[in-house]
């Protein structure tokens, strides 16, 4: 690992190994999936990793939202700029993880658990959609103690910028607090992902917790669309709206105004900053072609990853909302959440 003081954004979440399988229309009919959303796995959802495995053609690929939005902005940064951590197991998964990580120039500092399992998600695609249903498992073992070890509580010390998934709010809240009441009261910059309709929906309190100290929101169509209807806002389609409304929620350290950006695939990104709440700015996307995009899965967290990047490089948010479009198109033509490779400058 490089000198310690030199990783400029420290990023947790839940660590995944994602399993995908193409054409999956018959495996959403049969578990009851929506074609695009991102669900934690009930009972009936447990036998879908055996099958996949016994019935279909897999392809493994290092996932978890923000360990993909961590590669992303590795992928744009120098060398040892980024660092991770969340919980994994002692097993090949973990493996796998740390070797995709390597690829991309991310670092971490896994809470390793003996004897468990390193968490995963089946990745069901369906034309340009992706279903997502995930087993945590050793990831929802965080302890928040992790962060106050020798090996990571320097790594917060020195970092600029933090970022957070949603998804770690359902297991995490105390951990996320502790990042970002540290990053608030040092004026260093907090970002949180929405990740998926159900946080806003179901783990509003949580969310609630941490929104005081987070400078950044990052958020799709859909997330916010549930934010709005768990908030009671009365149009939930007025994404400028619903970004309005989350960037002037109260905020604890008043000096430096919350950025709310909400991505809407290939159609455009819309941000509202706080200091500024009527006054939405609406970023077009430049569409692909069909032919041109293999799949969808990571394509938000990679919008993140080049977000983020642009943001440690002391970018404008213009130019780091145009990098995340540009790692969010490359994304979408990769098979799962990878970059292309040999490296394609993104500034």
């Amino acid at each position: 690992m490089a000198a310690q003081e030199s990783y400029k954004l420290f990023c947790i979440g839940n660590p995944l190994l994602d399993m995908q399988v193409n054409n999956g229309e018959e495996l959403l009919a049969k578990y009851d999936l929506k074609s695009n959303d991102a669900i934690l796995a009930e009972e009936k959802h447990a036998p879908i990793y055996r099958e996949l495995v016994e019935k279909h053609k897999i392809t493994y690929v290092a996932g978890g939202a923000a360990q993909n939005a961590a590669r992303g902005a590795a992928y744009v940064l120098p060398p040892h700029s980024v660092v991770y951590t969340g919980c994994v197991g002692d097993d090949d998964l973990a493996e796998q993880l740390k070797a995709a990580n390597k690829r991309e120039g991310l670092d971490q500092v896994y809470l390793v658990k003996k004897g468990e399992k390193t968490g995963a998600c089946a990745v069901i695609i369906s034309g340009h959609d992706r279903s997502l249903v995930t087993t945590l498992a050793a990831a929802e073992k965080f302890d928040k103690e992790h962060l106050s070890s020798p090996e990571v509580a320097p790594l917060i010390e020195g970092a600029q910028v933090f970022y957070a998934e949603g998804y770690f709010l359902t297991h995490g809240v105390e951990s996320l607090l502790e990042i970002a009441k540290k990053a608030s009261e040092a004026g260093k910059i907090f970002a949180l992902n929405l990740s998926a309709p159900f946080i806003p929906q179901f783990f509003a309190v949580q969310l609630q917790q941490v929104l005081p100290y987070c400078d950044i929101i990052i958020g799709n169509e859909a997330e916010a669309e549930a934010w709005a209807s768990a908030t009671g806002l009365p149009d939930k389609e007025d994404l400028s709206a619903v970004a309005r409304a989350i960037a002037t929620q109260p905020k604890s350290n008043a000096s430096r105004p919350r950025t709310v950006i909400i991505t809407h695939g290939p159609k455009s990104t819309t941000v509202v900053s706080g200091a500024d709440p009527e006054n939405p700015k609406v970023f077009p996307v430049t569409p692909l072609t069909d032919a041109e995009i293999v799949d969808t899965n990571g394509a938000g967290d990679a919008f993140a990853g080049g977000f983020l990047g642009g943001l440690v490089l002391g970018k404008s948010i213009e130019e780091a909302v145009e990098a995340g479009h540009k790692l969010g198109a490359m994304c979408v033509q990769q098979v799962g959440p990878q970059y292309k490779w040999p490296k394609v400058p993104i500034f």
